[in-house]
């Protein structure tokens, strides 16, 4: 190996391991504040990939039905749990309301510019707006009534819903494969690298959402509601911050990450409806290097793990997952001799 293939394969590293980085930060970000460990994070991105593919051939994306059908149940749960608390008609409704709307104008939208063949970056918004719509949903339906479970429970949780998401996938998607057209085409000769226009855009986007969220968590009121949330769950419901508010804008975020993820890996790989669940893994062994506990460490984790991933590819094209996923092992043993070991809380 020479300078120059190693340079390519640097390059090709840092690339997957920016999206990676991505996938890292929202399972790091849904830990803390719900203490779920989020495995369907790589649908999001199969369904982000593959909606915006369906809008190219000019049909509906099988994901605004879908979206349609988990806000009508996410609604009724809404509605009843509400009724059964409150005891009255019209905060049930209006509860019920607020989580069917936004949705439903997403859908209608979405069903509307279908067929209308409209430029890149306008189905990319809709695939975007779609797919965050998911997030909220996914925890009032799966995950909000067991707020108060395990960590084994709500990991069993996670375990169906991964199934769930993979399943309605095929249904929708079917099992063809799909690539998109990149955003940016352009190359770019740098020495002895060759930099195609998708590579910067997967930079500047990661390094752009990288940016916002650190800004707002650190600026905004929200933000920092949700690092209470993350620091102390019952510390930040005694203070006024309503701990299912935060859950659902955690998984929104994470569904936003997911979306954004599959935008920026559909034009360098074809992604099929399962494609999503081994993405999602080594944004996981990311995190996992991170302690699920920082988001710096997530970066840095992805990026080596991105570039492990390209160099293990051209040494052992066979073996490129097994060293990626064994990385996991040495990890867990350094954490669990140099932390205390607790009873897991009650």
């Amino acid at each position: 190996m020479d300078f120059s293939i190693a340079s390519i394969l640097t390059l090709d590293g840092l690339t997957n391991g920016a999206i990676y980085a991505l996938l890292g930060m929202g399972i790091v970000l849904v830990f803390t504040v719900t203490r779920v460990i989020f495995i369907p994070q790589g649908e999001f991105v199969a369904y982000g990939a593959l909606t915006l593919a369906i809008f190219q051939t000019g049909k509906v994306p099988g994901t605004v039905w879908l979206l349609l059908i988990l806000a009508g149940v996410a609604a009724v749960m809404e509605l009843l749990d509400t009724w059964r608390h409150r005891g009255r008609l019209a905060p049930a409704l209006k509860a019920a309301a607020r989580m069917f709307v936004l949705p439903a104008i997403v859908c209608a939208v979405s069903a509307w510019a279908a067929p209308r063949n409209l430029p890149l970056a306008v189905q990319a918004f809709l695939t975007l707006c779609i797919v965050t719509a998911f997030g909220p949903l996914v925890y009032r339906v799966a995950y909000q009534s067991l707020a108060g479970a395990s960590s084994l429970v709500l990991l069993i949780v996670s375990v169906g819903v991964h199934f769930a998401m993979t399943g309605l996938g095929l249904l929708f998607f079917g099992a063809e494969g799909f690539r998109n057209p990149p955003f940016w085409d352009e190359r770019f000769s740098i020495g002895p690298l060759n930099v195609n226009g998708q590579a910067v855009i997967i930079f500047l986007a990661s390094a752009a959402l990288i940016v916002m969220l650190w800004l707002y968590f650190e600026r905004t009121l929200y933000g920092k509601a949700l690092r209470a949330t993350a620091v102390n769950r019952l510390g930040a419901r005694l203070m006024g911050i309503s701990t299912q508010a935060a859950g659902q804008l955690t998984f929104a975020m994470a569904a936003l990450i997911g979306a954004l993820s599959g935008l920026l890996i559909g034009p360098t790989t074809t992604i099929f409806y399962d494609s999503g669940f081994l993405i999602g893994l080594k944004g996981f062994v990311a995190g996992v290097i991170a302690g699920l506990a920082s988001y710096p460490g997530a970066l840095i984790g992805a990026l080596g793990v991105g570039v492990i991933e390209s160099f293990g590819s051209f040494w052992a094209s066979s073996f490129k997952e097994v060293i990626v996923f064994t990385i996991i092992l040495p990890v867990l043993l350094w954490r669990s001799l140099r932390s205390g070991h607790s009873d897991e809380e009650h």
